[in-house]
């Protein structure tokens, strides 16, 4: 047996870790227990890559199967990483229609997840852009699921967490683009109404974003630097970027954690510290269109190899919401000013704009989108479930794929398609065999 974990270290499980090197054998895997799930490069944050019993690892499947360079329809295995797919295909031309805050996710897992990104206002989830995929069920049959064949089982894929099978591998369209660089604006939010309305206006740039510092108070609250962003064009590169190249590389040799930081380095001082820094910074660069090279403008954090060990040995943990349009404004001050309040140290805090979702247990939703990582300790649950109830009451929901402690009853409130995913999880797998630890603890 191994402890695992998701990203965020907490909470930390026994499970059995299997690694099959090909899709026959996951297969049979599937069908000899209970209590089994996939698992892909173990970047969900909670306990939903986690099996009951055991934990099937899909990085087995890492195979490139074809590509179409007229189209951009790639197809290959659940395993193969989103990073891998970039250093393929950018310096042919071409980029994934959606990337979530890290490279370093296997395609399976993206799905699993339905990942969105900073363009989700204008290109939706991931699986907006996935055409097929093979599904590995319960009972050992190979379904191949698209819109037009299995598509309530092809739907619900999308944000199930694994639940409804086991996937094997997907199709999907990347996009053509001339460079790997982006225009970049900033602009300074002086508080969270601004920072809102800054959103909703960017909402034709490819890209939009908002860095939040969530320790900031009264007039303040909510005081924010917000990105917009659009690929740019060959004729847009100075001799700056062409020296560094039309398609830059990912750096290599990143900085890294090399162990468990003392738990309380991440406290309000350091955090209060380190946001006004960035608030500067960000502020002296703002109004001006800048070209900055894509791998620090779509994955920041992935520059820092192992930094999910700066909270210490504790660990921490990723609450993300949605609350829609009508409601966001008071609901999100509701939650900032409880975490400023209480001087939470969120060392990240996110702020998005979300276009129309997708149904069944699919995070989206048309709305506003908060994600903040806080250390475990003795308080985050109380605080983390006034939250809840703040997002709850405002017709929200959180990420399952950033869970690892919300109640059945704030979960059952949030998505309201759960009884058609239960039902079709009663009919494809009615002897139980899949099950994670995150499905046992929401009764999926």
């Amino acid at each position: 047996m191994t402890a695992l974990s998701g990203w965020g270290r907490w909470p930390r499980h026994e499970s059995e870790l299997v690694v099959p090197r090909n899709a026959r054998r996951l297969t049979e895997l599937q069908t000899s227990a209970r209590g089994i799930v996939a698992r892909g490069n173990g970047r969900a944050y909670g306990d939903a890559a986690v099996g009951e019993r055991i934990t099937l690892s899909t990085q087995g499947l890492d195979r490139f199967r074809s590509f179409d360079p007229e189209t951009g329809r790639l197809t290959v295995e659940a395993g193969v990483l989103l990073s891998d797919v970039i250093d393929v295909f950018l310096p042919q031309g071409f980029f994934p229609p959606v990337v979530p805050g890290t490279k370093f996710v296997t395609i399976g897992g993206m799905i699993a997840a339905d990942v969105h990104g900073k363009n989700h206002h204008r290109s939706g989830a991931f699986g907006d852009h996935v055409e097929r995929l093979s599904l590995a069920l319960p009972d050992g049959r190979v379904v191949e699921c698209g819109r037009g064949h299995e598509p309530g089982l092809f739907a619900a894929t999308f944000g199930g967490m694994g639940l409804t099978g086991t996937i094997l591998d997907a199709t999907f369209r990347l996009m053509p683009v001339e460079t790997g660089w982006l225009r970049r604006r900033v602009i300074v939010a002086d508080d969270l109404e601004d920072a809102m309305d800054a959103l909703a206006g960017a909402a034709g740039a490819t890209y939009s974003v908002a860095w939040i510092d969530c320790l900031a108070k009264g007039e303040a609250l909510g005081r924010s630097l917000v990105q917009a962003a659009d690929h740019a064009g060959e004729h847009e590169l100075g001799e700056r970027e062409r020296a560094a190249g039309l398609f830059p590389a990912a750096p290599r040799g990143r900085l890294a954690v090399p162990f468990e930081l003392p738990t309380g380095v991440i406290n309000r001082a350091s955090v209060a510290a380190f946001n006004e820094l960035y608030f500067r910074k960000g502020a002296a660069d703002a109004e001006t269109p800048r070209l900055v090279p894509w791998d620090p403008f779509f994955f920041p954090l992935d520059g820092i190899g192992h930094w999910n060990r700066i909270y210490g040995r504790r660990g921490f943990l990723q609450h993300q919401c949605v609350v829609p349009t009508r409601t966001a404004r008071a609901a999100l001050a509701d939650i900032l000013e409880r975490i400023s309040a209480r001087g939470r140290p969120s060392f990240l805090a996110v702020l998005k704009q979300f276009g129309p979702g997708r149904r069944s247990l699919s995070f989206p939703l048309e709305g506003f989108t908060l994600a903040l990582d806080l250390p475990v300790d003795e308080g985050v649950d109380a605080l983390l479930a006034e939250i809840d109830t703040v997002v709850a009451r405002a017709g929200g929901r959180l990420y399952l794929a950033k869970d690892s402690r919300q109640s059945r009853d704030t979960f059952e409130a949030g998505y309201p398609d759960l009884p058609a995913f239960r039902e079709l999880r009663r009919a494809i797998d009615p002897d139980g065999r899949i099950a994670s630890r995150l499905s046992g603890r929401l009764g999926l």
